[in-house]
């Protein structure tokens, strides 16, 4: 089975329909999507189709991008990119496998059941302590070698820690992936086209493009020692191109002992279920200074790390950082390379509104917590032509969280003191996390309204008194709602205490409207009460 010619990846078609596809169609127009009876897959799959082409598109600027990106090349064309790297993408056979380690022998101590290439199958810990209780064992049994090709790419791709010698991918375990999409669904093509850079800034990044024999590009076709013979793998080793094909793990499918049946994943009939796969310790070690151009970074001591999803999933706090970057006295984040690259140098060319699909698995070492995806519409931000916009927009959006961030900080605080009368420990995360989603829909429309106003006019500034006045209206609005229906107001009244109650929603509208509110929101000053008056005003905002 070769990864270039067979069908194996499966696509929805425009009227809905599921079929099975070889990269050489890609361009197809009438396919919207890759669809993968599991959401890591598709990622995945994403990530490989981006990779091949990244790997093999003949683009020497802008103009050759766009070209393709209007008039996408057809089936005769993919395979003429495809086949000078052909050979690297064979699944089986007696030769070099795709991502999988060609010296390791079936040994019967090495073996394990196929389920164990998916990430949230329980180890050998949680098999032994018999704690297997939300992710249960068993639940595979054989898969057909299209599916076991999909879930090889996504295990090397995400590969999280897996015991001694077990080495995470050049991201860490379970890293975040950023891609680019067109907003409105238009073809497969042009979203996984839009994450594709032009051939020489793609080779000037990470790597020694120098080193352009197959091994420094593909891993699989040499053994791990001769590829890192110091124990270790820098960028300075590899070709560029290996950033997309990075193979942590040692593994081999073992295509001796397969069975006919049904694949337990996607549900169709096989000669060839794959059942089991040898694996071992001790794979490539990714060290250095790694720069995915898929994933946001965040730096820590002057070393840039790549940004894994976190508990809380995601939402628009993590717009500014991930689309345009953000730093404060705490922290420093940047977007992945591709989104940086086309909001600043393929203004103008992106073919409309676009967001951003943001994706990985919250990982805990070994264990799966979660998977999350979300996806963070970025209107008409492509067609700003000019970084000084694009400055602007990041301004506004930066008060505005910072706004949040000082609400959601404030309606905890009261919270925990009508509940409890003080400081007190435990996981509040419900509270942030319903705050974040009650603002999420007055925070995307003044984004749109602010990035409608740069593409109008790109010397006007989006961030305007009323802007901040409206966004603080609605932080305030939805605090004190959540505070009085959601969380204190929702208990049962025979087990509050009335004067704890009220004092703590007293200091809630006293923040909310104070100075520090105000500062941070950079909003004139509330008036003063009237003299001879016992409550305070509050202004109008």
């Amino acid at each position: 089975m070769n990864l270039i010619e067979d069908h194996w990846m499966p696509v929805r078609r425009t009227d809905g329909s599921h079929d099975w596809i070889a990269p050489t169609q890609l361009s197809d127009p009438d396919i919207v999507a890759f669809d993968a009876d599991r959401a890591d897959f598709n990622g995945a799959l994403m990530q490989f189709a981006i990779g091949l082409l990244q790997t093999t598109a003949p683009i020497e600027n802008r103009t050759d991008w766009k070209q393709f990106l209007t008039a996408p090349p057809d089936a005769k064309t993919l395979r003429d990119w495809f086949a000078p790297v052909a050979e690297a993408f064979e699944l089986d056979g007696d030769g070099p496998r795709f991502m999988q380690d060609t010296t390791l022998a079936s040994e019967a101590s090495a073996l394990n059941p196929v389920s164990a290439l998916l990430i949230e199958s329980p180890g050998e810990n949680a098999l032994r302590n018999n704690s297997d209780h939300f992710v249960k064992r068993g639940r595979l049994d054989g898969i057909c070698p299209d599916c076991a090709a999909t879930a090889l790419f996504t295990l090397q791709t995400n590969a999280p820690a897996g015991g001694v010698g077990y080495r995470t991918g050049l991201r860490g375990g379970g890293p975040l992936t950023t891609l680019l999409l067109h907003q409105s669904p238009t073809s497969l093509w042009q979203d996984v086209w839009l994450n594709v850079t032009e051939r020489p800034q793609h080779l000037e990044r990470c790597g020694d493009a120098s080193r352009n024999s197959a091994q420094f590009r593909f891993p699989w076709l040499t053994d791990v020692a001769s590829l890192q013979p110091g124990g270790e793998l820098a960028p300075a080793q590899v070709h560029p191109d290996h950033i997309f094909w990075a193979t942590p793990r040692r593994i081999r499918l073992d295509f001796d002992n397969v069975a006919h049946g049904t694949c337990d994943l996607c549900g169709r009939e096989s000669d060839r279920l794959i059942r089991q796969f040898t694996a071992k310790n001790y794979g490539l070690n990714y060290k250095g200074a790694w720069d995915h151009p898929l994933s946001p970074y965040y730096e820590v001591k002057g070393e840039w790390l790549p940004l894994h999803p976190q508990p809380g999933g995601m939402g628009y706090r993590h717009w500014l950082a991930w689309v345009l970057g953000q730093a404060d006295a705490k922290s420093k984040q940047r977007p992945a390379r591709i989104v940086t690259h086309a909001l600043e140098w393929r203004r103008r060319q992106l073919g409309g509104a676009l967001r951003l699909w943001a994706f990985g698995y919250d990982m805990d070492n070994m264990k799966a917590r979660c998977w999350y995806e979300s996806s963070l519409p970025l209107y008409g931000l492509g067609e700003c032509a000019s970084k000084e916009a694009l400055k602007s927009v990041s301004a506004a959006v930066e008060t505005w969280l910072a706004g949040a961030q000082q609400a959601v900080f404030y309606l905890r605080s009261a919270v925990k003191a009508a509940w409890f009368g003080g400081d007190a420990r435990g996981d509040f995360s419900a509270i942030d996390a319903e705050f974040w989603q009650r603002t999420e829909t007055a925070f995307y429309t003044q984004l749109r309204q602010c990035i409608e106003a740069v593409r109008q006019d790109e010397s006007a500034d989006p961030d305007t008194l009323e802007s901040r006045q409206a966004w603080h209206h609605a932080l305030r609005s939805a605090a004190l709602d959540l505070f009085d229906t959601t969380f204190v107001g929702a208990g049962p009244i025979e087990r509050q205490k009335p004067r704890r109650v009220a004092e703590a929603h007293r200091q809630l509208v006293n923040s909310l409207n104070g100075k520090k509110m105000r500062e941070v929101l950079r909003l004139p000053a509330a008036d003063k009460p009237a003299a001879g008056r016992g409550k305070p005003a509050t202004a109008d905002v």
